[in-house]
């Protein structure tokens, strides 16, 4: 017989593969500022604020929908909702706790 040394694999498995991409790419951890981030920042991941009630919505249409439903006696003015990332400098999610390569 041919005893070989432990039962090591020779390749590594899709589910390892899968682990290592998620690992390297995923925004998770980083502490407080991480939470922070993954939070959308200041502004959170809306984009757009509701002049009347200040609810949220990530786009146009759907702070139509919500205007629709909720202030239908009251004329829709697209320029009067605030957009909330052009108030935030543009920029809500900056990944800081990617472990993978970030481009210069």
């Amino acid at each position: 017989r041919n005893m070989t040394g432990k039962a090591k694999p020779k390749k590594h498995s899709a589910a390892s593969i899968q682990a290592k991409v998620q690992a390297a790419t995923q925004n998770a951890g980083g502490g407080k500022a991480g939470a922070a981030d993954r939070a959308g920042g200041g502004v959170g991941h809306s984009k757009f604020q509701c002049p009347i009630c200040k609810q949220q919505a990530p786009d146009l249409k759907s702070m139509q929908a919500h205007h629709d439903a909720k202030h239908s006696k009251l004329p829709f003015d697209a320029e009067a909702c605030q957009n909330l990332h052009v108030a935030a400098g543009g920029v809500t999610t900056q990944g800081v706790a990617i472990r993978g390569s970030k481009k210069k």
